[in-house]
């Protein structure tokens, strides 16, 4: 008897804890649904009232005009991915080894050094945008892709993350290897890289997401359509009168979320390892 009852009360709590997270849920995925069905329609159809969620003529032309049209995002597709794939190379590759140096190995002034390289992270981005800009212009990389690609190569959070995950790793297992003559190198790529790849893909979500959803710097460092990214190129999809066009630009949206849901879905199990291990709520 009493089983029943907790088994009873179990359920009235698993209910009242679901149907508000499935309205918050639904709530969330609403402008999802209405940017998918626009991407279906007319632009004289967008905005009718009452709403058309599923359109009576479906068309595929706004997927045609983003991908095949003069206005093609394909070409800065590509610069995104080039550009992304690099920053998270970089990223990952960068936050292990400073994060693995600020834990592991003992240098004098290590702890001020990793407190003020913190400090950096209280600068506004805008605020580095115009610095960033003359930088990259009297080193002639204004205009290019490497602008956005080595200033995302090195972020405080990432290292910082890296860090906190090398902190809470066994100190034995670094001890026994130096007993049996291993290098530092050979201790950290061997025996911790390994124990990290979770938290590395992590980081590598993350870098993903920052640098493919990037707007301010492209618009303030990029000046030349072919070497526009996605964010940039969005804003080209205009209809005879020069306005916006809903059809065209939610389905160059739809196309431009993609792989961002590929590598998510990909990489969720280690997203989710990686936030137990390193504490984060």
């Amino acid at each position: 008897m009493t089983d029943m009852i907790r088994s009873s009360r179990a359920r009235r709590q698993r209910w009242l804890w679901g149907i508000p997270l499935w309205l918050l849920a639904l709530a969330f995925l609403t402008p999802f649904a209405w940017m998918l069905s626009t991407a279906f329609k007319r632009d004289a159809d967008a905005f009718t009232v009452p709403m058309d969620w599923i359109p009576d003529q479906a068309t595929w032309d706004a997927y045609a005009a983003v991908l095949f049209g003069e206005s093609s995002i394909v070409p800065a597709f590509a610069n995104s991915v080039f550009v992304a794939a690099l920053r998270v190379l970089g990223e990952v590759v960068t936050a292990t080894m400073a994060g693995y140096a600020f834990a592991r190995i003992r240098f004098a002034g290590r702890d001020t050094v990793f407190l003020l390289y913190l400090a950096t992270a209280i600068i506004p981005a805008q605020l580095l945008l115009v610095p960033r800009f003359v930088y990259f212009q009297t080193l002639g990389l204004y205009d290019t892709l490497w602008a956005l690609i080595l200033p995302g190569m090195f972020t405080v959070l990432g290292t910082f993350l890296m860090r906190q995950f090398f902190v809470s790793q066994p100190a034995e297992f670094a001890e026994a290897a130096r007993i049996d003559g291993a290098s530092e190198w050979q201790i950290f790529w061997r025996i911790y890289v390994p124990m990290a790849t979770p938290v590395m893909s992590a980081l590598g979500i993350l870098a993903f997401v920052w640098s493919w959803n990037d707007y301010e710097a492209p618009l303030v460092l990029i000046s030349s359509p072919e070497t526009y990214t996605l964010p940039l190129s969005l804003s080209n999809f205009t209809d005879e009168q020069g306005s916006l066009s809903p059809s065209l630009s939610m389905a160059a949206s739809v196309v431009s979320i993609v792989p961002v849901l590929i590598v998510f879905l990909v990489l969720q199990k280690r997203f989710v390892q990686a936030m137990t291990h390193t504490g984060i709520k």
